[in-house]
């Protein structure tokens, strides 16, 4: 009998992308009941949860050809407190490797790293930068390497001028508004003085509470934050004046950790739960990040965006 290789290739096909599927949703059902550590026989006493990427309340929709990389926070904080609910983790690795993100979703992630009932360490691999740095205060120590970018601790806000192009088109704005801040920072006319100063308080209330996070978290004077000038800093710079604790790789960290819970770690890395569309639609994790890119948030009057980043 006769075997036609080229007309079966569209059934042998279909079945292997069917076989995929039912893998994959089958880890799935399974990854959901083991908060995503399907397959780990090896017993483990340290649990590692990675923030990698700009942080965001909700990684969205991700596509094949869209690759956002972004750290979901309540997938992040879904998974510290799983590791805190878990009897046989004893230790939290928190490994950082993020230009920064929304402000409220960063705070969700320290909070949770502070409520861990246990020692909790931090590692900055390429770079902990403004959310990060806001997240590693929460932690009892931060760690990076001798090149990690570590800082960033300011902030700046924005917002777009479109007066002049509006004019040259024709364009008027009129709002109906009650409050006279109601619609201040519209990108449609230009910013008034007492705006312009309003805008900027929020700015100042947003630099001092990140001051303030930083130096409880970190038990640093506040006016030695402030004299980092939202600076990035190599780690070994990041050490001198006192923005990490330690410098070493992630076998030194596991070292510490042992110091800590004395008994030689098995960590065992916390995994976010993504439904199968995700799993299969998201393709490649990883971005390349620009140093200080902030840790950005949107301050929204109705009026108009105003961008209101920690960098």
């Amino acid at each position: 009998m006769k075997f036609d290789v080229d007309g079966s290739r569209p059934a042998l096909l279909a079945a292997g992308v069917t076989g995929a599927v039912a893998t994959l949703a089958g880890k799935e059902i399974i990854g959901q009941l083991t908060g995503g550590r399907f397959g780990d026989a090896e017993e483990y006493n340290v649990a590692k949860v990675i923030v990698s990427g700009p942080i965001q309340r909700d990684r969205g929709g991700p596509s094949p050809l869209s690759a956002s990389g972004a750290s979901a926070a309540d997938d992040i904080v879904e998974r510290i407190e799983d590791a805190d609910d878990d009897d046989a983790i004893e230790a939290l690795l928190l490994e950082l490797n993020t230009p920064g993100g929304e402000v409220l979703p960063s705070d969700d992630i320290r909070r949770a790293a502070i409520d861990f009932d246990g020692p909790t360490i931090a590692y900055a691999t390429d770079t902990c930068a403004s959310g990060g740095y806001w997240i590693a205060s929460g932690c009892d120590e931060l760690w990076a390497r001798d090149v990690s970018l570590i800082g960033s601790i300011g902030v700046v806000g924005s917002r777009p001028n479109a007066a002049g192009l509006a004019d040259k088109l024709g364009i008027s704005y009129e709002q109906f508004t009650a409050g006279e801040y109601k619609d201040a920072g519209v990108p449609l006319r230009e910013i008034e003085q007492g705006e312009r100063e309003y805008l900027q308080s929020i700015v100042d209330g947003y630099y001092d509470q990140f001051i303030e996070t930083v130096s409880e978290g970190r038990d640093m004077d506040s006016d030695q934050i402030r004299d980092t000038e939202a600076r990035i800093y190599l780690g070994s710079d990041a050490l001198e004046i006192g923005l990490i604790d330690e410098l070493g790789t992630e076998d030194d960290v596991k070292d510490r950790i042992e110091d800590l819970i004395d008994i030689e770690p098995e960590i065992q890395e916390f995994k976010p739960n993504r439904s199968l569309a995700q799993r299969l639609s998201i393709g490649t994790e990883r971005i390349a990040f620009a140093a200080g890119s902030g840790v950005a948030s949107v301050f929204t009057n109705d009026g108009g965006d105003i961008d209101v980043e920690l960098k």
